[in-house]
């Protein structure tokens, strides 16, 4: 069974169903509400541990309610909770997300106690690192403690998988020193100055990533799938077409898959098919971790469309 080592953020997310996005200074009225688990961290370890990986949670919440239901719900999934702290006088994340007809979002974090994640906490489960086949992390924690994370996984020899999202406009070099670097569109522009707006573009955009130290650059197009550059493939995978209900933890979703493809030897171009019917199917339910896909029902998509 694939050991994951995921370092990251654990949210509440407050979900609102519109029938669209309000503009600046309107307000909307209807619309279905919801509390359900999220956060990156949170999400991507749930996502790898339903599809049955051992999984590990190096993350901080904060001493109240949400942060002790968000620990309880990621016990449920699976995910050790044995390196969650639990950081006293500071609220656990939160995350408000509005969610259209289409399935689009739009979504406000206010960090909390993921930002109390600090290099220290790495050093001390050093060990963690030792265990892990991969350790997955991303950008919803302070940019010191991603460079720890990615430097204890590099000392253990552990793959790293950097989901660098949300979109961040300047990340220093040792940043893209990882074996995969998955963007979405927003943050390969955001990385790159390159518009995505075909796969041909986001492919020039992966080279950048694959320049600035990154072996696998991964660029996720959403309902086009996704491009993969390394140092002798540029390729587009794409995704099995589906209705969008709610792509909140499409991403998330997607991540979790790679790491479990990759842990169980499939092919990089395998492993992002799988990963990309992870992400197909999670966008057809509404939530974060409630849209994660089991191991039966992605298998079946997995077979049905990457079997070519």
């Amino acid at each position: 069974m694939t050991n994951v080592l995921v370092v990251g953020s654990v949210n509440m997310d407050l979900v609102m169903k519109a029938q669209r996005l309000p503009a600046p200074g309107e307000t909307l009225v209807g619309g279905q509400f919801t509390i359900v688990p999220g956060g990156k961290g949170a999400n991507q370890a749930a996502s790898a541990a339903r599809l049955g990986c051992n999984v590990r949670l190096i993350a901080a919440v904060g001493a109240d309610d949400f942060g002790r239901a968000a620990v309880a719900n990621l016990e449920a999934q699976g995910v050790d909770r044995s390196r969650i702290s639990h950081v006293a006088g500071v609220a656990t994340g939160v995350a408000v997300i509005v969610v259209d007809a289409a399935g689009e979002n739009t979504i406000i974090v206010a960090s909390g106690a993921n930002a109390a994640l600090a290099p220290a906490v790495i050093a001390a489960n050093a060990d963690a690192f030792s265990w892990a086949d991969s350790v997955v992390l991303q950008c919803e924690i302070p940019v010191a403690t991603v460079l720890a994370t990615i430097a204890a996984a590099r000392a253990a020899g552990t793959l790293v998988i950097l989901n660098a999202a949300p979109a961040v406009v300047s990340l220093p070099d040792q940043a893209f020193q990882v074996d995969y670097l998955v963007v979405n569109e927003l943050e390969a522009a955001a990385l790159t100055g390159i518009e995505p707006k075909s796969p041909a573009m986001a492919l020039e955009a992966a080279r950048q990533l694959n320049a600035r130290g990154a072996k696998h650059a991964i660029i996720t197009l959403g309902a086009l799938g996704c491009v993969h550059s390394d140092d002798s493939v540029a390729e587009h995978i794409p995704a099995p077409q589906v209705e969008a209900v709610d792509t909140t933890a499409a991403g998330d979703a997607f991540i979790g898959a790679l790491a479990t493809a990759l842990g169980e030897g499939k092919p990089p171009t395998q492993a992002l098919c799988y990963a990309n019917c992870a992400g197909a199917l999670a966008v057809t339910k509404l939530g974060a971790q409630s849209s994660l896909p089991d191991a039966q029902s992605l298998a079946s998509l997995y077979r049905q469309h990457c079997s070519g």
